[in-house]
């Protein structure tokens, strides 16, 4: 009997929590149905693992500052049907390591474009372990839900120079996000430092194509050289808010879902979390 009471009395506390939870639900979806029109909504997520010098996280953040505001970005974001775009900028590492430098952001102007490029510029570094392209990833899906904005795409960017070593497998990752109409573009850091260290592998861009990037109009750019680094994000931004292909930076078309799926990769995708368990410092 007490317990059939105990049973009553939960129910007539929570019933009325339930009713509003229920009621809320349809203006919650609602009103992400009718956030702010935008042709493409970006994540930028940048990897601040510790195999990433100071120099490579400054060529990250560089690479995206000057690409902001490069009149080829500026040009490319006017040619769209609503000339806005809404992005946020995100630092990941290990599974649940990712913060946010740039929450998200309408860029309709030159001026909103040098507004965030400058707070790009005065964030502060930082640096953590392992690396977790999987965790960037699910992190990054999460945050399109009810985030103000309603583009015609939604796509993120993964820069980073090594392949992953934490979390679930990153291919899981990338199909859960596939699922739900996001693209992942890559941008590889390969060969950036004179040395393979022991957190580094070969051939990172077929990794990145083969592992990491997915979805509709997908495509990697590796980078391969310091100096490449601001023109193979300023291209990779344009085409992915233009759809300008530029071969002479190494662009890639990537797969979508359905080749993704069919084609076996030319390289292993648990190739991280193998050297990982095999004893390796690791990143």
């Amino acid at each position: 009997m007490d317990d059939v009471k105990s049973r009553s009395g939960l129910f007539r506390c929570c019933a009325p929590l339930a009713i509003m939870t229920a009621f809320l639900a349809p203006i919650a979806a609602s009103a992400r149905d009718q956030g702010v029109a935008v042709d493409a909504e970006l994540v930028f997520g940048v990897d601040i693992s510790y195999s990433m010098n100071r120099q490579e996280q400054e060529l990250q953040r560089e690479g995206y500052v000057k690409a902001l505001t490069s009149p080829e970005f500026l040009n490319a974001l006017r040619s769209n049907a609503l000339g806005k775009i809404a992005i946020a900028y995100m630092q990941w590492a290990q599974y649940n390591d990712q913060d946010i430098v740039l929450n998200w952001t309408l860029i309709d102007s030159p001026e909103s474009a040098r507004a965030a490029a400058d707070k790009l510029s005065n964030a502060p570094y930082r640096r953590a372990r392992r690396t977790s392209i999987s965790g960037a990833i699910d992190a990054a899906s999460r945050l399109f839900e009810a985030n103000g904005f309603k583009g015609a795409r939604q796509i993120i960017d993964i820069s980073g120079d090594g392949p992953n070593n934490d979390g679930r497998p990153v291919t899981e990752a990338r199909a859960d996000a596939i699922a739900k109409d996001i693209s992942i573009n890559g941008l590889p850091l390969e060969g950036i430092r004179p040395y393979l260290g022991p957190a580094d592998i070969k051939d990172l861009d077929i990794y990145y194509e083969d592992c990491v990037v997915g979805g509709p109009d997908s495509f990697m750019i590796a980078v391969r050289d310091v100096k490449q680094f601001v023109d193979a994000t300023r291209t990779k931004l344009v085409r992915e808010i233009a759809g300008a292909v530029a071969p002479q930076y190494g662009l890639k078309q990537g797969w979508l879902v359905q080749s993704a799926q069919m084609r076996a990769p030319r390289i292993s995708c648990l190739i991280g979390e193998k050297l990982w368990g095999g004893g390796r410092q690791r990143n």
